[in-house]
C-alpha cells in the first residue's frame, strides 16, 4: 500500500480525496495555487506546496509542477480527482515513467476513450449499443453533407476532445448544419485546441444514464449499477439520482452486463463512467469518462462502497475488493450540485463566505471545502458544494433533500440553492417524467410566466 498520495486537484474532491487516504493511514499532499492557499483541502493535507499563480494553466495544470512536487514530497502514486489533469493520458503516462503510479486507468484506456471517434468505434467492437453517426472526423461541409444523407436531420455535432456541453451545437435542418459546423469547429478550437469535430443522430427527448464500472485492468470488471443525470442545463449536470426513477429492470439488468464484459474485455484498471442516452427503452452509448465523476457520492450511498478506497487498492494492485455479487443498490440517493452562481441569470458570483451552516441529520452527507471566512475565487469551477439524501424510497430522498436545502446556509454570496428548491417542488420532477431537455423547457416556461 501506499504511503503518500498527492492529490492533484482542488476543492471539495481533493478534500474527498484526503478522508479516504486517512481512513487508509495514507499521509497526503495537497497541491494549490496562490489564491488557494487558505483552501480547505490544503488546511487538512498533511504536507502542501503551491504550484504557481491562480490560472490553471500555470497551477493545477502545470505538468512539470505537479511532477516537480510529488518527487521533492516522496509521493509514490498521484490522484488526479476529476477535471484538470484527470483525463489527461500524457499526464499519465509521464506520472509513470517517472516512477510514480497514476490513480486511475492505464494511459492507453484514457487515449482510446479521450477521442469521441475511437471511443465509438472501441465501444462498437465491445458490444455497447452506439448511436448512428460519422465514422470519421468531419472537417468540410462537403463532409458534413455526405454524412447528414446517411445520418438524417436533426443531427448533433460534437467535438472529437469534447466535454462539458462545449463544442455541441444540434442542426435540424442543411442550413443550420452550414451555420453551426463552424461555431462548433471554433468553440472547439478555443476549448480544447483541437477543432475536430463529428456528426451523430440526434435523439430529440432521452434520458442521460451513466453506469458505473470498475476494473481491475486484468480482465476482471464489475458494475456499481447507474445514475440518471438527466436534470441539466446546457449540457452540464444540475441533480444525479440512482436508480434511474424510469426504466424497466430488463433494460436495466441487461445492460449492467454489457458495460461490465465490456470493461472486462478492454482490461479496464479503476473507476470509470459509461454514458449512454436512454430513448423508448433502448441504450446508445455517447462516451466513458475514464475516471472518477462528480456524482459518485449517489452510487457511494446506495450501494455502501467508498469508490475512492477501491481506486487506490486497484492502483496499488490489490485488485478489486469484491465480486459483483457483493454490490448491492440498497434504497434511493439524489445529489444537488451546488453552486457559487446566480440562481436565475446563472453568472458566476465568488466572494467571501460569511455564515455557514451545513445540513446534517440521518441520510444527509455534504461534500464541501466551504467554512465561514473563506472566499470563493473566480478562477475555477463555480461548484462549491454537494448535497447528497439518501432514503428507503425515491420520495424519502426527495424529503430529505428539501429539508437539507431549507437548513444550508451560505451567507455573502448566491448560489443556486433556490432553483434546486424550485425543482425539487416541481410535480414533473417528483413523477420522474423528466428528460435532459426537462429543466431548459422547466426555466423557459418560468422566465416566460415572471
Amino acid at each position: 500500500m501506499f504511503k503518500k498520495i498527492l492529490i492533484a486537484n482542488r476543492g471539495e474532491i481533493a478534500v474527498r480525496i484526503i478522508r479516504a487516504c486517512r481512513e487508509l493511514e495514507i499521509r497526503t499532499v495537497a497541491v494549490h495555487s496562490t489564491a488557494d492557499v487558505d483552501c480547505m483541502h490544503v488546511r487538512l493535507a498533511d504536507e502542501a506546496v503551491c504550484l504557481g499563480p491562480p490560472p490553471s494553466n500555470s497551477s493545477y495544470l502545470n505538468i512539470p509542477a505537479v511532477l516537480s512536487a510529488a518527487h521533492i514530497t516522496g509521493a509514490e502514486a498521484i490522484h488526479p480527482g476529476f477535471g484538470f489533469l484527470s483525463e489527461n493520458d500524457h499526464f499519465a503516462q509521464l506520472v509513470e515513467e517517472h516512477d510514480r503510479t497514476f490513480i486511475g486507468p492505464t494511459p492507453e484506456n484514457i487515449r482510446i476513450m479521450g477521442d469521441k471517434i475511437r471511443a465509438k468505434d472501441t465501444a462498437m467492437r465491445l458490444g455497447l449499443p452506439v448511436v448512428q453517426g460519422s465514422t470519421d472526423v468531419v472537417t468540410t461541409l462537403a463532409d458534413a453533407k455526405k454524412w447528414a444523407k446517411k445520418i438524417g436531420f436533426p443531427m448533433m455535432i460534437k467535438a472529437v476532445a469534447g466535454g462539458g456541453g462545449r463544442g455541441m451545437q444540434v442542426a435540424m435542418n442543411m442550413e443550420e448544419l452550414k451555420k453551426k459546423l463552424q461555431f462548433c469547429k471554433l468553440e472547439a478550437k478555443n476549448a480544447f485546441g483541437n477543432d475536430a469535430v463529428y456528426l451523430e443522430r440526434y435523439l430529440e427527448n432521452p434520458r442521460h444514464i451513466e453506469v458505473q464500472v470498475f476494473g481491475d485492468g486484468k480482465g476482471k470488471a464489475i458494475h456499481f449499477f447507474e445514475r440518471d443525470c438527466s436534470v441539466q442545463r446546457r449540457h452540464q449536470k444540475i441533480i444525479e439520482e440512482s436508480p434511474c426513477p424510469d426504466m424497466t429492470e430488463e433494460a436495466r439488468n441487461g445492460i449492467f452486463e454489457i458495460c461490465a464484459e465490456a470493461m472486462a474485455k478492454m482490461r479496464y484498471r479503476g473507476a470509470g463512467t459509461i454514458e449512454f442516452l436512454y430513448d423508448k427503452g433502448e441504450f446508445f452509448f455517447i462516451e466513458m469518462n475514464t475516471r472518477i465523476q462528480v456524482e459518485h457520492p449517489v452510487t457511494e450511498l446506495v450501494t455502501g462502497v467508498d469508490l475512492i478506497k477501491e481506486q487506490i487498492l486497484v492502483a496499488a494492485g490489490e485488485g478489486l475488493g469484491m465480486t459483483q455479487r457483493h454490490v448491492i443498490s440498497k434504497g434511493h440517493a439524489i445529489e444537488c450540485r451546488i453552486n457559487a452562481e446566480d440562481p436565475q441569470t446563472f453568472a458566476p458570483m465568488p466572494g467571501k463566505i460569511g455564515a455557514y451552516h451545513a445540513p446534517g441529520g440521518p441520510g444527509v452527507r455534504i461534500d464541501s471545502h466551504l467554512y465561514a471566512g473563506y472566499r470563493v475565487p473566480p478562477y475555477y469551477d463555480s461548484m462549491i458544494s454537494k448535497v447528497i439524501t439518501h432514503g428507503q424510497t425515491r420520495d424519502e430522498a426527495i424529503q430529505k433533500m428539501r429539508r437539507s436545502l431549507r437548513e444550508y446556509v451560505i451567507d455573502g454570496i448566491k448560489t443556486n440553492i433556490p432553483l434546486h428548491r424550485s425543482i425539487l417542488e416541481d410535480s414533473s420532477f417528483i413523477q420522474g417524467k423528466y428528460t435532459i431537455h426537462w429543466l431548459e423547457k422547466w426555466l423557459a416556461s418560468k422566465n416566460t410566466s415572471s
